[in-house]
């Protein structure tokens, strides 16, 4: 981090103290607070995906109570219609005329729990807004809030009655997060700060959460896109992402194994979330370490495996750590 700038390390200082902020009330999920954090620096949006019961829920909402920016949570089902979600307009006939009557899709922060299980429709209009950060409604269109982040979930158990997002919307997503259950040490944690929650509640209200401002957040993502990324990185990273498109110059049986590679977005996510790590490790520079940190969560639903591959028990998570394993290191 450069330490000639007093701001820079007071926003830096901010951040640090945010990770660990949710670290205490997120136990046993740092890669999921982590990648949040890289989320809302990278100005990207993540998909989660985990067993219910993992903090996805508490990891956003502990989020929000620690920056300036409302939220909403909306439960994805089947019978959900767009309007649900964007909003709608409604006739005002003292006035005359129709008023647009905002959805939750307009908050700062938004949890679409169990994204799968809303229709086509839905799914559409969410990634639209992600992807245009604005909805039209009728022949009016809305902006979004500039500090605008989705986090939406999927449940890996139950697959009946779901809608799977479509490969080309799953682009959308900065980050596909896999989270997985805690150790030992760290669900015994767990119940425990349960437990000291319950207590809480039974006696004097909470103090709230001091809030990192919108400001502040805006200014960090200045400071991630200021970051030096020496060439030798750049071509490492486009190479990694090019290697997806054309495995068969470093194996032939890797190709084989994929489909489609990923498109010229996964390269950007990659860079923004390579700076964004490299920023909340304290550095001015970004390294080969850093993109090979964030290469799994952003290219693994991106990097699609044939069907051969597939019933060889290939997924993207496979494929992206067999490249990361091919292409050499600068």
């Amino acid at each position: 981090m450069d330490t000639t700038s007093d701001d820079g390390t007071r926003l830096h200082g901010l951040f640090t103290g945010l990770r660990e902020a949710l670290a205490t009330e997120i136990i046993g999920q740092a890669a999921l607070v982590e990648r949040l954090l890289v989320a809302l620096l990278a100005d990207g949006h993540l998909l989660v995906e985990g067993a219910p019961g993992l903090a996805k829920t508490s990891a956003i909402r502990a989020l929000a109570a620690r920056v300036e920016a409302d939220f909403a949570r909306l439960q994805f089902t089947p019978d959900l219609l767009p309007a649900d979600l964007t909003g709608t307009e409604v006739w005002r006939p003292q006035d005359g005329r129709f008023e647009f009557l905002p959805g939750p899709i307009f908050h700062s922060l938004l949890l679409a729990d169990e994204v799968n299980r809303a229709p086509a429709k839905v799914q559409s209009a969410l990634l639209e807004a992600m992807g245009e950060r604005q909805v039209t409604v009728g022949r009016q269109t809305y902006a979004l809030p500039a500090l605008f982040l989705v986090m939406a979930t999927q449940n890996p158990i139950e697959q009946e009655g779901t809608f799977p997002l479509p490969e080309a919307q799953l682009d959308r997503f900065l980050m596909h997060v896999r989270v997985g259950y805690p150790e030992a040490e760290a669900e015994t944690a767990i119940l425990r700060l349960a437990r000291e929650r319950a207590a809480a509640m039974l006696q004097a209200p909470s103090v709230p959460a001091e809030r990192i401002s919108e400001a502040d957040v805006m200014a960090a993502r200045s400071a991630v896109l200021a970051l030096h990324m020496a060439p030798a990185v750049e071509r490492y990273l486009v190479e990694v992402v090019l290697a997806s498109r054309d495995a068969g110059r470093y194996d032939a049986e890797l190709a084989r194994r994929i489909a489609w590679g990923a498109s010229p977005r996964g390269s950007i996510a990659l860079e923004r979330c390579a700076r964004a790590h490299a920023w909340l490790a304290g550095r001015d520079f970004v390294t080969p370490d850093d993109v090979r940190a964030v290469a799994p969560d952003v290219l693994r639903h991106r990097v699609l495996p044939s069907y051969e591959a597939t019933a060889e028990g290939w997924d993207g998570e496979r494929l992206v750590q067999a490249l990361l394993a091919q292409v050499p290191l600068p």
